[in-house]
């Protein structure tokens, strides 16, 4: 075709077994995928995009192989033009669909690999993977429970927030159960393992993952559907043609037209109407901070009618702070006492406390005899005076009755007592993020259900549906539980989308339609989710689902456009307007392909006014590695002269304890 518009003409010698050869490479290797494709869907009895693929190339090859010895117009260009398109639009479909979860991967790095094992008064360093029930293992402070176990001596608080939801500490005292992968926080405790492998929490929720992704339902594609329905008007139309053409003693020219139909019927714009509008939409949502990872939920979140929000870490903030306190000492004086006896703690309830005391402007004396009290407490000398810290059990040993405020049900109570006689109390909580309230106020806006489901007691949970406006919530849920109560609604028809950051989060993410999980959250969640929100900012919710149906109509429209082409193409490929003088050619078949693909292309170029604003530039928390807004970010922290901020209270943590690993730290 170049040739003819230039004015000249190029040939070799042997040139025609060239372009056999050279085709046949093409053919038979960049036209496997469609090939196979082929193949798959005609003996499923499902023909779609690839069938009507596979069979305008092989019709394009073959016949143009015997235009070698015989006459007629070969499609050699054409077939290696139709290959190229095709190919591009697939890999782009392929890149934004494909991309294994590696979900059960992140579960499995959250066990330690190492446990201490117990023979008399030995201790044995151990693989996990050997260890069987009925062992006896030591867990220090700071490490991690290595399987699901009974505590039989030691008393410690035991951190559960990424694995069940609980947002406090949780006591641990001989008898109680303690859960594989949850962090030891105090005291020595010796375990008696109960679970492992399998069996264990962890690994029942890594069951429960793979489970899910197995039998996850995958709708079949606007563009498969179309291009079933235009593989047999263009077999039919191509059948038609020919019967035509040859009964009217034609036979070549009718062997040329029934190719011809099947070649400019061949999708090139079908083919890249929906992976260009998904390139263009994963890219404009990225720019949100908003990352897709499947893009069929993100086609689904149109049609959401529930929300379901977990509550630690999604819609508060997964750490504790003091949200009310009693003083029956000068208030000045009693957050310096105890602020004082807390100031050296690693305890999360013992940093809230300083925390707040700092807020207060509250000096903050050094403490003299510090002596921690695991599962209830400490005591110190602080100013002079004997001053304990702790929960109501440190109370009762002393046969002291708790002070305390009505509304404080539901809240971790810290009592302080001071030389002996009640001081104060403090109720601490989770923080709700105010952004939480905004986001269940859009949803509910846009005639959303909006509902809550999490780990945490009764009580906690109450209190944050209330601030929030949430009417409908589950409190208390495993993860089984969770996933169950996804599965019951969408049972009852509704498209349902989880929002979760958490392990026991997993399970539901996967089996809701849309699992949204919230970056900052624990690897095992973001691995599980179909999308990531990297801002941590439940807002983004609404905006998402504006775009995705913004999104949905592009594609539609680009159906169109490409409907539009064969709608024209093909009656003037099969020759049926040729008394008029108007015959498609291959070659002007080919041009006219190429002309479609720009119209849809341009079409969606149109997305971009729709586009989510972009958030402002982000910076690796150098912990973890997730990128963070400065301005939102969860906490930030100065050292050798550089500012790191960071995507959450744990990472910060964790920087703090050793600046010099982190600060250095290639990202």
């Amino acid at each position: 075709m170049i040739q003819e518009w230039a004015g000249f003409s190029l040939r070799i010698p042997l040139q025609g077994g060239i372009m056999l050869v050279l085709s046949g490479i093409i053919y038979f290797y960049g036209g496997w995928p469609f090939l196979r494709g082929l193949a798959e869907e005609v003996g499923g009895r499902k023909p779609g995009m690839m069938t009507l693929v596979g069979t305008a190339l092989s019709v394009a090859f073959f016949y143009s192989s015997l235009t070698l010895f015989r006459e007629g117009e070969d499609f050699f260009w054409e077939l290696a033009t139709l290959v190229d398109l095709m190919l591009l639009g697939h890999w782009m479909e392929a890149r934004s669909l494909l991309g294994a979860s590696r979900a059960l991967e992140k579960l499995a790095r959250l066990m330690p690999s190492q446990a201490h094992l117990l023979v008399g008064d030995e201790v044995r360093e151990v693989a996990v993977s050997e260890l069987r029930r009925g062992d006896l293992v030591l867990v220090r402070p700071g490490e991690k429970v290595p399987s699901d176990g009974r505590v039989v001596e030691g008393v410690s608080s035991v951190d559960e927030a990424l694995l069940t939801g609980e947002s406090r500490p949780v006591p641990k005292r001989p008898g109680d159960r303690v859960i594989g992968g949850s962090l030891n926080l105090e005291g020595a405790l010796r375990v008696e393992i109960e679970k492992t492998g399998e069996e264990s929490y962890v690994g029942r929720v890594m069951e429960m993952v793979r489970k899910a992704q197995e039998s996850r339902s995958r709708t079949q594609e606007l563009a498969d559907r179309a291009s079933a329905l235009l593989f047999y008007v263009a077999l039919g139309t191509a059948l038609l043609s020919f019967s035509y053409w040859y009964l009217s003693g034609r036979p070549s020219f009718a062997f040329e037209r029934a190719v011809t139909v099947m070649v400019v019927a061949c999708p090139h714009a079908l083919g890249l109407a929906i992976p260009l509008v998904v390139s263009l939409s994963t890219t404009l949502t990225a720019r949100r901070g908003i990352l897709v990872r499947e893009r069929r939920a993100f086609e689904a979140l149109r049609k959401v009618g529930v929300v379901v929000f977990d509550k630690t870490g999604t819609l508060t903030s997964g750490t504790l702070e003091v949200s009310d306190y009693l003083s029956l000492l000068p208030e000045e004086e009693l957050l310096s006492l105890t602020a004082g006896v807390e100031k050296n703690s690693e305890h999360p309830i013992g940093k809230a406390l300083v925390e707040f005391a700092k807020k207060k402007g509250a000096a903050i004396p050094e403490a003299e005899e510090f002596q921690s009290l695991p599962g209830r407490g400490a005591r110190a000398r602080v100013l002079g005076k004997e001053v304990l810290v702790g929960g109501v059990s440190l109370l009762r040993e002393r046969k002291v009755e708790p002070v305390g405020k009505e509304g404080w049900r539901g809240k971790t109570v810290i009592q302080v007592l001071v030389e002996g006689r009640p001081a104060g109390a403090f109720a601490l909580s989770d923080r709700v993020k105010e952004e939480s309230r905004e986001a269940v106020e859009g949803l509910k806006k846009q005639g959303l259900r909006v509902m809550m489901i999490t780990g945490d007691g009764e009580e906690a949970a109450r209190e944050v549906a209330e601030k929030l406006g949430v009417e409908e919530y589950w409190a208390q849920a495993s993860p089984e539980e969770k996933a169950a109560r996804i599965e019951e609604l969408r049972r009852k028809g509704e498209t349902v989308a989880m929002v979760g950051d958490g392990v026991n989060d997993a399970p539901a993410l996967v089996a809701a339609d849309v699992g949204i999980a919230i970056g900052a959250g624990t690897d095992v969640a973001v691995e599980s989710a179909d999308l990531v929100l990297v801002r941590n900012d439940p807002r983004d919710i609404a905006h998402l689902m504006e775009f995705s149906r913004k999104s949905y109509s592009k594609m539609v429209q680009n159906l169109w456009w490409a409907a539009g082409y064969n709608a024209l193409t093909i009656p003037l490929a099969s020759g049926a307007f040729r008394e008029w003088g108007l015959t498609l050619s291959p070659a002007l078949g080919a041009l006219l392909m190429s002309l479609s693909t720009v119209v849809v292309a341009l079409n969606t170029q149109t997305l971009r006014r729709y586009g989510p604003e972009e958030v402002e530039e982000t910076v690796a928390d150098p912990v973890c590695g997730m990128e963070v807004e400065p301005s939102s970010a969860a906490g930030r922290a100065e050292y050798g002269g550089k500012t790191f901020y960071f995507c959450s209270k744990r990472c910060e943590e964790t920087f703090r304890k050793d600046p010099e690993k982190y600060s250095s730290r290639e990202r």
